[in-house]
C-alpha cells in the first residue's frame, strides 16, 4: 500500500509546533502551582518531587514537539529526513537536558536561599 505524504511535512511543522507548545504551557502551569504550593509550605519534600513524573511529562512533551518541528522544519528546506532526524534529535536531547539540569539547579537556589537567591539586583 502507498500512503501519500506531502513532500514538504508541513503538517508535521505545525503539528510539532503544537505539542511543543501547548505542552510547554502545561509545564508552566505544572510548575507554577508546584512552586506556589512550596512557597507556602517551604516543605523540602515539594521541591524533590517536583523533578517526578507530574512535571517529566510536560517536559517530554515539549522536547518531542521540537524535535519533531526542527526535523520538518529542515526537510521544508530540501535536506532528506532521516537527515534531519540525525541532525534535530541530538540537538533537542542536548537542549533539553542543559534546560532540566539549569531548572534542577534554579530548584535547589531556592530552597536554599528563597526567592532572594535568583536576585540578580539583590546586595546585601
Amino acid at each position: 500500500m502507498y500512503y501519500y505524504f506531502p513532500e514538504p511535512p508541513y503538517f508535521l511543522l505545525f503539528a510539532g509546533l503544537f505539542a511543543g507548545i501547548s505542552s510547554g504551557i502545561a509545564f508552566q502551569a505544572t510548575l507554577k502551582q508546584q512552586v506556589n504550593e512550596w512557597s507556602k509550605t517551604r516543605s523540602t519534600r515539594i521541591l524533590a518531587q517536583m523533578q517526578g513524573a507530574q512535571l517529566q511529562l510536560p517536559f517530554v512533551g515539549i522536547t518531542v514537539g521540537i524535535c519533531v518541528f526542527l526535523a520538518a522544519g529542515l526537510e521544508v528546506f530540501g535536506f532528506p529526513a532521516p537527515l534531519t532526524y540525525i541532525i534535530s534529535l541530538p540537538l533537542t536531547l542536548l537542549t533539553s537536558w542543559l534546560v532540566w539540569f539549569q531548572l534542577s539547579r534554579v530548584l535547589v537556589q531556592i530552597e536554599r536561599g528563597g526567592s532572594q537567591a535568583l536576585d540578580l539586583d539583590y546586595w546585601n
